[in-house]
């Protein structure tokens, strides 16, 4: 069995947690817990007939408080990053933080997420936003933990591009 480490990048508030225990458990709370330091869970996913095992790191959201430490993600094979559709602020957050991942960890595969589709009517990210994010491409999903919507695609998505 082969294993990869996978990374949750994002703000802080994002659904990173979230997102992470619907694909590991299947499960949501509406309960609000800030990730202190990093979570790691562990999902096996099949691609292609190979069982991968993933190795989820949830890391704490990069704020105004906390920053990113990069070492973190050394021997990452890919990461999901993050943003709230709810909070336009937490794309410009992603933005960012995707130049600093390509610069720190180089080219590695990632997915970004924008989160809280549940909530589609408060959105502040909107169809443009997703075009300029397809020019630079970037493989995008709206997803919502709390339904579980493109949870799973998501995941599967950047397993198959780790692979291969």
């Amino acid at each position: 069995m082969i294993q990869k480490k996978i990374c949750m990048l994002g703000s802080f508030a994002v659904g990173k947690t979230s997102l992470a225990r619907r694909f590991v458990e299947g499960i949501f709370s509406d309960t609000y817990l800030t990730t202190v330091g990093v979570k790691i869970d562990k999902k096996v996913v099949q691609v292609n007939g190979t069982e991968i095992n993933l190795v989820l790191w949830d890391l704490y959201g990069d704020d105004d408080f906390q920053k990113i430490r990069w070492s973190h993600f050394n021997g990452a094979a890919g990461y999901l990053l993050v943003a709230d559709g709810t909070r336009r602020a937490t794309l410009e957050k992603a933005e960012f933080l995707e130049e600093r991942a390509r610069k720190e960890i180089g080219p590695v595969p990632f997915i970004f997420l924008i989160n809280k589709n549940d909530l589609a009517g408060e959105w502040e990210i909107d169809s443009e936003n997703e075009a300029q994010l397809a020019e630079k491409n970037w493989t995008v999903f709206r997803t919502s933990a709390k339904t579980g919507e493109h949870v799973d695609e998501a995941f599967a998505q950047l397993a198959r591009k780790i692979v291969g």
